[in-house]
């Protein structure tokens, strides 16, 4: 009986120990990193451990790790970021972009085009954003931020005419309420022959600790000058 269990005991540290010795989960082996922070530009290996980047170089030992990847030929990026999307989805008809359904869910769009960070454009204004954070944000794997509407009601379709809901004062509480979701404010689809809403975005930036505003600038008639916009 001794001589079977010092058997199976050998046999189990055996099936055991080339697994202990892989130090890397996986090993991304012979693509093109571009990573602008740390000055990467060639070809390289990526290990990861834990859901983290372990290690970066020209040779990283394939035995290491658990899987491996055979990226020649392809890029390997940190996680990309879009600027620019709207994903405050609802099933209101005639919201559109705000908990409306020209909006999308990030998830099914995100991870496989490369991005893991998206920043909502205006979607949500300072009344519809608790609604916008609690449905999506707080619910998505993607990572989503978020320009503020100066429109309380947000993208709602006709609602952006109303600069009587255009707020600087309570956009910039929002803001400063949600720091960690909140970058910057936006103005978008005004058609009228006025600077006043743009006046107003600003103002809300300002008022938030100087945060950047977006400009969805056009559909004046006659129209207004970009130059004047941007100086």
């Amino acid at each position: 009986m001794k001589r079977s269990f010092l058997i199976i005991v050998a046999a189990l540290l055996c099936a055991v120990a080339p697994v202990l010795s892989q130090t890397y989960s996986i090993v991304i082996k012979g693509g093109h990193v571009i990573d602008p922070k740390n000055g990467i530009d060639g070809v390289m290996d990526v290990a990861i451990d834990n859901g983290k980047i372990a290690m970066v170089d020209r040779n990283i030992d394939a035995a290491k790790a658990v899987q491996v990847v055979n990226a020649q030929g392809m890029y390997v990026t940190p996680g990309l970021i879009d600027i620019h999307t709207h994903v405050f989805w609802g099933v209101e008809p005639d919201h559109q972009y705000s908990n409306g359904n020209l909006a999308i869910q990030p998830d099914g769009f995100t991870f496989r085009n490369g991005v893991t960070t998206i920043v909502d454009a205006g979607s949500s204004g300072w009344r519809t954003f608790p609604a916008f954070k609690k449905q999506t944000i707080d619910n998505a794997k993607t990572r989503v931020l978020a320009f503020l509407n100066i429109v309380g009601e947000g993208m709602r379709g006709g609602y952006e005419q109303n600069d009587n809901d255009m707020d600087p004062k309570m956009s910039a509480l929002v803001a400063r309420q949600n720091r960690e979701y909140i970058v910057g404010f936006k103005l978008a689809h005004y058609e009228g022959h006025s600077w006043i809403p743009t006046d107003k975005v600003v103002e809300a930036g300002r008022l938030a600790g100087n945060i950047p505003v977006m400009v969805d600038f056009g559909g004046s008639n006659p129209p207004l000058s970009i130059k004047d916009l941007f100086m």
